[in-house]
C-alpha cells in the first residue's frame, strides 16, 4: 500500500527513565514500551535518577538493569554536581579495563545541569568550568540545562514580591516568569563560551528560546562545535496552554511565547536546530495535581508521542486543537530521520545503523491522542485529546 512507509528506529536522545529510585512515576520496562510504541528505538537516558549516575557502580548499575530490556537500546549520561564526579567520568572514558571499556560503550556524554530541576543535579561554577575542560580535553559530549541559577533566583524572587500567588492551576503560568526568557540566553552564552575557551563537543538540552537559538546559530556560523535539540512541547504549546493545562504544562525550561515557538520552528527550517527531542519526564498525576501549582514537579512525557505529532506536521496539518498552525512551520519526513535519526546519532557516537531496526508507518491514519492508551506508567500527556494523522503499525529488528 502506497501509504505505508519504512524508517529507521528513531532516536530521542533525552529521556528520563527513572529507574532506579523513582519507579513509581516510571521505569525501564514501562518507558522503554512507550518509546518502542512511539517508534523510538534508542534512547538517551539522564543522570538525575536515585542515585544519580555520578558513579562507575551507578553507571554500571544502571546498564546491567537495562540489559534486561528488549527492542529498545537504552544509552546513559553520566551527571556531575562536584568535581569528584567528573573524576569517575574520565577513569570510564580512559579504562583500559573491558569493564570500563563496556562502561563507555553505553555513555553517550555527560550532563550539567546550571541549574536545579528534578532531582537537584546543579552544579556550581567550578565544577561546571571542569567539566567542559575535561570534556574538550577527553573528547566526551558534554550537555547542558542552560538556566541561569542568579537570574532564575531574581526572578522568582521578583515574581512572588508582586502578591500571594492564589493556589490555583492558573498560577502555575507564573513558572514562565519565575524561569525567565533571559534565563536561558545568559546561561547559553555563558556555556558556548566555555565551548570555545575547551573545545568542547557541547549541545544545548531542550532549547526553548529565540535569543538562545540565535546564539547557537552564531557560534555554528563560527565554526564552534556546537548543536542543540528542541523539545515537542516548546513545539506545540505555549504560555497560552497553561489555561487548559494547568501543572500538566509544566517542565524546565518552561513554556515560553509564540514567537519562541515560531523561533525554534525557523531554527528547524534553516539547519538550526540538529535534533528534536522529548525530555520524557513523567510523574504521576497526583505529585502533579496536589497542592501548590508552582510546587508541582516539572517534566512531561512525550517519548510515544513525539513522531506522530511531527507526522500530522509533516502530511501538511497541526495537531493542536486550536488548529492555529505556526507561520512557516513545515516537515519533511526527510527531515524527521535528520532530526531523530541521523543527527543524534552522529553527536552521541551512537553507532547506530538504519536498518538495525525498522518501523513501519501508515501516513494516513488518523487518531486520537489519549493518556489511557499510552505505554509510560504516569498514564497521562499534557495532548490529550488531540488528532494525529501518522501511525506506527510495526517495530522490528530485521
Amino acid at each position: 500500500m502506497s501509504n505505508i512507509i519504512t524508517l529507521p528506529g528513531l532516536i530521542d536522545c533525552h529521556v528520563h527513565f527513572r529507574e532506579p529510585g523513582l519507579i513509581h512515576k516510571g521505569d525501564m520496562a514501562s518507558e522503554s514500551a512507550a518509546a518502542v510504541a512511539g517508534g523510538v528505538t534508542t534512547v538517551c537516558e539522564m543522570p538525575n535518577t536515585i542515585p544519580a549516575t555520578v558513579s562507575v557502580e551507578a553507571l554500571a548499575d544502571k546498564v546491567r538493569r537495562a540489559a534486561k530490556i528488549q527492542r529498545c537500546d537504552i544509552r546513559f549520561f553520566m551527571g556531575a554536581t562536584e568535581k569528584q564526579h567528573l573524576l569517575a567520568l574520565r577513569d570510564i572514558w580512559r579504562g583500559s579495563s573491558p569493564v570500563f571499556q563496556q562502561l563507555k560503550k553505553r555513555c553517550c556524554g555527560l550532563k550539567v545541569y546550571f541549574d536545579h530541576s528534578t532531582g537537584n543535579q546543579g552544579a556550581d561554577q567550578e565544577t561546571t568550568i571542569e567539566a567542559f575542560r575535561m570534556c574538550g580535553e577527553l573528547g566526551v559530549p558534554l550537555v547542558a540545562h542552560c538556566e541561569d541559577a542568579a537570574l532564575n533566583m531574581e526572578a522568582q524572587s521578583a515574581v512572588l514580591r508582586s502578591g500571594e500567588p492564589q493556589l490555583s492551576a492558573a498560577d502555575v503560568s507564573l513558572h514562565s516568569q519565575m524561569r525567565p526568557p533571559e534565563s536561558e540566553i545568559a546561561a547559553v552564552k555563558h556555556a558556548i563560551a566555555l565551548a570555545k575557551e575547551y573545545s568542547t563537543q557541547f549541545h544545548v538540552a531542550h532549547l526553548s528560546t529565540a535569543g538562545g537559538l540565535q546564539l547557537v546559530r552564531e557560534a555554528k556560523k563560527e565554526g564552534l562545535p556546537v548543536t542543540c535539540e528542541v523539545a515537542p512541547h516548546h513545539l506545540f504549546l505555549t504560555i497560552e496552554d497553561y489555561a487548559t493545562l494547568g501543572t500538566l504544562g509544566k517542565m524546565n525550561p518552561p513554556l515560553r511565547s509564540k514567537e519562541d515557538q515560531a523561533a525554534l520552528w525557523a531554527g528547524i527550517a534553516d539547519g538550526t536546530v540538529d535534533c528534536i527531542a522529548t525530555d520524557h519526564a513523567p510523574h504521576t498525576l497526583e505529585e502533579k495535581q496536589s497542592g501548590d501549582p508552582l510546587k508541582a514537579p516539572s517534566g512531561v512525557p512525550g517519548v510515544e508521542t513525539m513522531l506522530p505529532l511531527l507526522l500530522t506536521v509533516a502530511a501538511g496539518g497541526w495537531p493542536h486543537p486550536t488548529g492555529k498552525k505556526v507561520a512557516g512551520c513545515k516537515l519533511q519526513i526527510a527531515d524527521i530521520v535528520r532530526l531523530c535519526f541521523e543527527n543524534p546519532n552522529r553527536i552521541f557516537g551512537l553507532g547506530k545503523k538504519k536498518d538495525e531496526y525498522q518501523i513501519e508507518i501508515d501516513l494516513e491514519k488518523e487518531w486520537i491522542i489519549e493518556g489511557k492508551n499510552l505505554h509510560s506508567k504516569c498514564g497521562w500527556t499534557p495532548y490529550e485529546g488531540w488528532r494525529v494523522t501518522g501511525s506506527i503499525q510495526e517495530v522490528n529488528n530485521p
